[in-house]
């Protein structure tokens, strides 16, 4: 069981305006939440700890999760404190501009008596990524779980920078190196790596810093034209899929389940199996992680795929399952 922690909210799909208006359309979301779901789908058992309101977003947000078959007993329900809401506009070439609205919300207010004693032995694996790592108490909170666990289990980073959220590039930085120290793996764009280094550092130079502090895989999608992985092993690159892109929304959620699942099927669910990937299993990774974005990319929305269609795209040998 792969344990996601961090946030879940409803992203609010704004489009053009119409007669006077902005019409809406709100959806379950969140880097976590995404990832969470479509770990599920791609069979893998997933649980998601966050914190979530009581109000009728929350709700809905917690219906879904149970729907999509993910475990809800590490669930923090609040009652005094409202849903963070999203508000995503598209630009035509499909790319995402993002606003926050979130405040005092659940999803931040996670503290450290939330916390578990103990995780139960099933739980091999934890992921953490997105704007709660760097806003309190919740940062400070999942960070002290990260390093708590880094020993036990594999821990799975996304930094999905929102420097937007926090309010300084510095302090994301900051505040994500508590993360980065804990890292089994790290998963990142190159534009997290553009925002972090404002353009200064390479994706090899990224890839060597995150490895210096102990990751023993990182990789770095770079959006129609790939994804590049580092391990001990060397280095590996795959093409983007051609496709026709509906927007990129949910794109590295998707690539990030995959590639967790993929570790998940392989049997190398461990920080010493993971140390040890040779550059062929490498690829076949990629090439799962890279089909399930691409998958993502033609529908609206986060809809993360499900192990069949990646099975189409890619066929047994890369596809987990």
């Amino acid at each position: 069981m792969i344990l996601v922690c961090g946030e879940a909210l409803v992203d609010l799909f704004v489009s053009a305006p119409e007669a006077g208006e902005m019409p809406a359309r709100a959806v379950a979301g969140g880097s976590p939440f995404n990832l969470a779901i479509g770990l599920a789908r791609l069979g893998v058992p997933t649980a998601f700890l966050g914190g979530l309101a009581r109000d009728r977003f929350g709700t809905f947000l917690a219906e879904r999760l149970e729907g999509e078959g993910v475990d809800g007993r590490f669930l923090v329900r609040r009652d005094e404190r409202p849903t963070t809401i999203s508000a995503i506009v598209t630009a035509p070439d499909g790319q995402p501009a993002y606003s926050f609205h979130g405040e005092g919300a659940a999803d931040r207010w996670l503290e450290p008596a939330d916390l578990p004693a103990g995780l139960p032995p099933e739980i091999t694996a934890l992921t953490f990524g997105s704007y709660t790592m760097a806003v309190e108490p919740v940062g400070s909170t999942l960070a002290a779980l990260a390093t708590r666990e880094a020993g036990r289990r594999v821990i799975s980073v996304d930094p999905n920078l929102r420097p937007a959220v926090v309010g300084s590039t510095r302090r994301w930085a900051e505040a994500a190196e508590r993360f980065y120290r804990a890292a089994t793996i790290i998963k990142a764009s190159d534009e997290d790596i553009r925002t972090a280094w404002e353009g200064q550092v390479s994706i090899e130079q990224a890839a060597a810093y995150w490895m210096e502090l102990g990751a023993a895989l990182v990789v770095v999608t770079q959006g129609a034209a790939g994804a590049t992985a580092f391990c001990r092993a060397g280095r590996i690159s795959t093409a983007g899929l051609a496709v026709e892109v509906v927007d990129t929304v949910g794109a590295g959620d998707s690539f990030h389940a995959a590639l967790l699942a993929w570790l998940v099927e392989a049997g190398r669910m461990s920080r010493d199996a993971i140390a040890a990937l040779d550059l062929p299993s490498l690829s076949d990774l990629l090439a799962c992680a890279t089909a399930a974005a691409a998958v993502t990319v033609t529908r609206r929305g986060a809809d993360m795929p499900g192990r069949m269609e990646l099975r189409a795209l890619t066929g047994p040998r890369a596809a987990p399952g």
